[in-house]
């Protein structure tokens, strides 16, 4: 069983994979006070399409309590918008509907570009822009909405990515990210760019984050 960023392969068991990321099962006690608080349940939840989770109980705690969470998802620009792309972003948009979040999506055209040989950067570029219409398209709301161009937004990504590069050891890395010693330094530096959304909300707000606990989870 393989399963990084970039690659799937194998048998897949996904209780492992539970085990080893250190996630919980989405139960039905979830799925229950989902349903309570949004007043319904998307059918992918249904379905078990979307089955692990971490600290969505913490989230929906304090959610309760009156207190804001937002969203942060993305796309790797390396070709056109496909049903598997949709399927989170259709997730991302009802959960976006229902608990009135901000969303902050990264399109990745540095990484593509760093990891398929075949494409240049100014073709991973022109696919952001292409993938970012789709995404306009299925109506998130523009007042709650950040879309994320790695490279034209390099000034305030760069200046916070190498506050998590320096926190973050190679043999971590290579243990989530599969990296090995044909990968390219641009790939691992790459792993510190994609956390920094996770924490620019709080940036924006002049709000205090910890590092360490941002890449924890």
């Amino acid at each position: 069983m393989i399963v990084t960023p970039w690659e799937v392969s194998g048998d897949i068991d996904y209780n492992k994979l539970i085990k080893e990321f250190g996630t919980e099962r989405i139960d039905k006690k979830l799925l229950d006070r989902i349903e309570k608080i949004a007043g319904e349940l998307h059918p992918f939840l249904k379905r078990g399409l979307f089955f692990s989770h971490r600290d969505l109980k913490w989230i929906l705690d304090e959610y309760e309590k009156g207190n804001k969470f937002f969203l942060y998802t993305g796309r790797g620009p390396s070709g056109d918008t496909h049903l598997g792309h949709l399927i989170s972003w259709v997730l991302t948009k009802w959960l976006q509907d229902k608990f009135g979040a901000k969303l902050y999506f990264q399109l990745t055209d540095d990484e593509k570009f760093l990891v398929k040989d075949n494409l240049t950067l100014e073709q991973t570029n022109k696919m952001a822009y292409d993938n970012a219409l789709d995404v306009i398209a299925l109506g998130f709301d523009p007042k709650k909405s950040v879309i994320i161009i790695d490279t034209d937004y390099s000034k305030v990504l760069y200046r916070e990515a190498i506050k998590v590069a320096k926190k973050i050891t190679f043999s971590t890395a290579k243990a989530v990210f599969g990296f090995t010693n044909e990968s390219n330094i641009g790939q691992i530096f790459f792993s510190s760019v994609q956390i920094v959304p996770c924490f620019l909300e709080s940036i924006k707000q002049k709000k205090k984050y910890s590092l360490l606990n941002t890449m924890r989870n």
